[in-house]
């Protein structure tokens, strides 16, 4: 009998896969594995309160835009086997300062590294987009984020019970159940540089010679490029406003003073500039000697999918923020019950996001599948819009989860598309469509903070609407998407 190819483990590429999505899981199990201890914390630390956890949330988010960013460039540069295991081990260490921390200080620093870990996401997307051939890149990729996405679900199961029974005979329990997450990332960070290859045997792994900003093939292009770097930046910039407007004691005096933020707002702005002098500084020469038909790619497409992780995976993160109150509140349930409910959000992750991969391979048009899903989204969120407390509770359960499926299915379809926009560029485009991930649950969580739920979702699906039609517009069916084999990328580089 043959075996399924997902545990036909004699394939390399298929344990190449395994791999690389347990590297994936650990990184979101470290970067969730402070709310399910939260509670806790606050119990055992006499100093603490709820003031403090929403600014380590916050933090636990911060840097992971700019560092889906970078990740990304390096990854095009020393290929994704070294840069993940450097990743998992580097990001051991602020996970154990934030265990053994004893100040809001400690606490705080190590949390805001430690979100750079967020960034593994995008390392993995190329390793595996090398590994399949053309026609199975969808439903690899989707497998590879299906099952490393759930670490944060697994964090969320698992680290109470570490904590509470594991170590229950231990009044610092909880420091011991997120000092062995440090452990398992450090350990396997090595077992991944050994185990991993970034390519098959006998073919050539095709990045750049060095680290450099994103190449634009036409002056166009140039703009777009401009214009679509200034909200990365601009969500940092909402961040540091998002903290101005928390206090941590009675006296209502905020985390971050007015004069405070617009410095940080100024060290925003120059980085941006200096960002920017720096992609027109090597971009200019470039395409003042033109390139090739052959060497071009439409950085439309880029556009395109930077709107739809936006819109899947930001909306994805923002929703799991607020379902179990808006569950608890609207049918008056539990709060264990609406956790389960809210659980079952990320939990459809598993199949849901591979799922988006196989049809994207199946459907034989990458970007019809995407504008399938991004439709769905948009139906998906009106429809909970509408969500009261007349509606019998399973109704809505039952809406929730047909909407997770389409925006997690979404989230497979659109790294389905990436491989083939511009190879040798793979990592600098998961980077960018990665980031406005983050970006999206930045924008939406601050405007979930200014409206009533059922307003929240019909943004939401407002914002699905939006990344249909830009996609219907701009962004291009991928050309050898379905190909046996990979047609090999010229390398464009700055000198």
């Amino acid at each position: 009998m043959k075996k399924p190819e997902l545990l036909d483990f004699d394939q390399e590429r298929i344990r190449m896969l395994h791999y690389t999505w347990i590297a994936f899981f650990i990184t979101f199990f470290l970067w969730f594995n402070m709310a399910p201890l939260a509670s806790t914390m606050l119990d055992k630390l006499d100093w603490m309160t709820p003031e403090h956890i929403k600014i380590l949330a916050i933090c636990n988010v911060a840097l992971t835009i700019p560092a889906r960013i970078i990740v990304g460039s390096l990854i095009d540069r020393y290929g994704p086997r070294k840069i993940f295991s450097g990743l998992l081990i580097v990001m051991s260490i602020p996970v154990f300062f934030f265990a053994f921390g004893n100040t809001f200080m400690q606490l705080l620093v190590s949390r805001l590294i430690l979100s750079s870990i967020g960034a593994g996401f995008v390392i993995g997307i190329r390793l595996v987009a090398d590994w399949f051939p053309p026609k199975m890149v969808g439903r690899a990729e989707g497998f590879y984020a299906g099952w490393g996405n759930f670490g944060s679900a697994f964090a969320a199961m698992t680290l109470p019970w570490i904590a509470l029974e594991l170590f229950k005979n231990y009044e610092d329990g909880w420091r011991y159940a997120l000092a062995i997450n440090g452990v398992v990332s450090f350990v396997y960070g090595f077992i991944y540089y050994r185990v991993a290859k970034d390519v098959p045997e006998g073919k050539k792994f095709v990045g750049v010679k060095k680290t450099q900003p994103f190449i634009a093939t036409s002056w166009v292009d140039l703009v777009q490029l401009v214009l679509w770097s200034f909200p990365l930046v601009g969500a940092l910039g909402a961040l540091a406003w998002r903290l101005s407007n928390v206090s941590l004691s009675d006296t209502g005096e905020p985390f971050i003073s007015e004069e405070l933020l617009y410095i940080i707002w100024g060290i925003l702005l120059l980085v941006f500039l200096a960002h920017i002098g720096k992609t027109l500084q090597v971009n200019i020469p470039l395409l003042k000697k033109g390139f090739a038909k052959k060497d071009r790619y439409s950085f439309s497409s880029v556009a395109a999918l930077n709107t739809t992780y936006f819109a899947n995976f930001g909306a994805e993160l923002a929703v799991v923020s607020m379902l179990p109150v808006f569950f608890e509140s609207t049918f008056s349930i539990s709060p264990t019950m609406a956790g389960m409910v809210a659980a079952s959000f990320a939990v459809v992750n598993l199949f849901a996001r591979p799922i988006g991969g196989v049809l994207s391979d199946a459907l034989g048009n990458r970007k019809k599948t995407m504008l399938i899903y991004m439709c769905g989204i948009t139906l998906g969120f009106l429809a909970m819009g509408f969500i009261n407390a007349a509606w019998p509770l399973w109704v809505a359960i039952a809406v929730t989860i047909l909407c997770s499926l389409f925006v997690q299915g979404a989230e497979g379809a659109t790294f389905a598309v990436i491989p083939f926009v511009k190879k040798n560029m793979t990592g600098q485009i998961s980077g960018m469509a990665g980031a406005y991930g983050n970006v999206g649950a930045v924008v939406y969580l601050i405007i979930y903070s200014m409206v009533d739920a059922s307003t929240f979702f019909y943004i939401l699906s407002a914002g699905a609407a939006f990344s249909f039609l830009f996609c219907l517009i701009f962004l291009k069916e991928p050309e050898g998407s379905f190909a046996d084999e990979h047609v090999e990328d010229v390398v464009v580089e700055a000198h």
